[in-house]
């Protein structure tokens, strides 16, 4: 058996992000009033000899707010998808790298693993917290419920 590494019922991984970035938008702007746009660019960087580059985020409002949204699972196996895992962890190397004053969420779709009894985003809380700066807010998101709420 031969797998394409889609999720299931959608179109591909790609059109799932997009939709669930699309969710995300929607909760924030009409739950929390954020006024957020798609794809906003912030120049990042390190080292103060060069210029900083621009990265784009999915989501955000200049000068003010930046979110990274993942609508990552859990396996169908229930193992934790550690090359996700590896995206996650980018994410907050260039949340780190966010100019000083910015508002920085990360949203991840809500799994619950039933033989952990433990969501994925929470998981990643357990392993990779040392990873995660203290500024950076980290929600979960049922994509069924429609609504989301801070886990740290």
């Amino acid at each position: 058996m031969q797998s394409n590494f889609q999720r299931k019922d959608s179109k591909s991984n790609a059109h799932a992000g997009k939709l669930f970035e699309l969710q995300i938008l929607d909760f924030f702007n009409e739950t929390y009033n954020l006024e957020l746009i798609e794809n906003i660019k912030v120049p990042v960087g390190i080292s103060t000899q060069t210029e900083r580059k621009l990265k784009a985020f999915d989501l955000g409002k200049v000068g003010e707010v930046v979110v990274e949204c993942k609508s990552h699972k859990w396996t169908e196996t229930e193992n934790a998808p550690s090359a996700k895992m590896a995206t996650w962890n980018e994410a907050m190397f260039y949340f780190h790298l966010v100019p000083v004053g910015y508002r920085k969420i990360f949203v991840v779709e809500k799994s619950l693993n039933s033989k952990r009894n433990i969501t994925l985003a929470k998981y990643y809380l357990n392993t990779h917290g040392h990873l995660i700066p203290d500024d950076v807010e980290i929600w979960e998101f049922c994509s069924i419920e429609m609504n989301g709420n801070r886990i740290k």
